[in-house]
């Protein structure tokens, strides 16, 4: 498969979703297949909010995606050494960086929130934050309760996360020049269970 292919496949998943269309996996069956070796088709960055079940709004069963979950889905050494894994080694052709609307963890780096091993992880998300703040017009209500703000800052942070990627991960920079690997960003919504892929 190419990326478009993916990607194409990954849209018609969610429309499935959406759609209340979805296809019926037999997860047992699947499980012994999967043993000899594993070819997902692509990797998902996601927050780790309870409401967006990756696999599912996609559409997809063992075996299709690698998922790594954290809040406010950036990304640290860590995690783009699992993307590298996932696409250099075991033949990934995209990664989607899945942000979703109404995040609590972007709401919480936008309103400064101070708790326990809560606080630095937040600092990975206040980059969007501070960079959107930095252009609204004097007056405009910088916190959690500014809908459109939220927003915003959901979107910055997906495009802040795929930059980072492209920086810090020389390999996935030039398989994405090559033509062998695409790295999108798409926002979840929760209201409706659809998925908008950035252009």
């Amino acid at each position: 498969m190419t990326p478009e292919t993916v990607i194409e496949r990954l849209t018609a998943g969610n429309q499935r979703y959406v759609s209340g269309d979805l296809t019926e996996f037999d997860h047992l069956s699947q499980i012994p297949l999967a043993t000899s070796g594993q070819h997902p088709m692509a990797a998902v960055v996601s927050c780790v909010d309870s409401r967006v079940l990756v696999e599912a709004v996609f559409d997809c069963g063992i075996g299709d995606l690698f998922v790594a979950r954290v809040a406010g889905n950036f990304v640290n050494t860590d995690i783009i050494g699992s993307l590298e894994f996932a696409t250099k080694v075991s033949g990934s052709k995209v990664v989607v960086v899945l942000g979703h609307e109404s995040c609590g963890a972007v709401k919480s780096a936008i309103d400064k929130v101070e708790l326990g091993n809560i606080t630095p992880m937040l600092a990975n998300i206040a980059p969007a934050v501070d960079a959107l703040a930095a252009t609204q017009p004097e007056g405009t209500d910088l916190t959690s309760a500014n809908a459109d703000f939220v927003a915003n800052v959901v979107d910055a942070n997906v495009k802040n996360t795929i930059a980072r990627i492209r920086t810090e991960s020389p390999i996935m920079a030039e398989m994405e020049t090559a033509g062998e690997l695409r790295i999108v960003g798409a926002v979840y919504s929760l209201q409706n269970g659809q998925i908008k892929f950035m252009e």
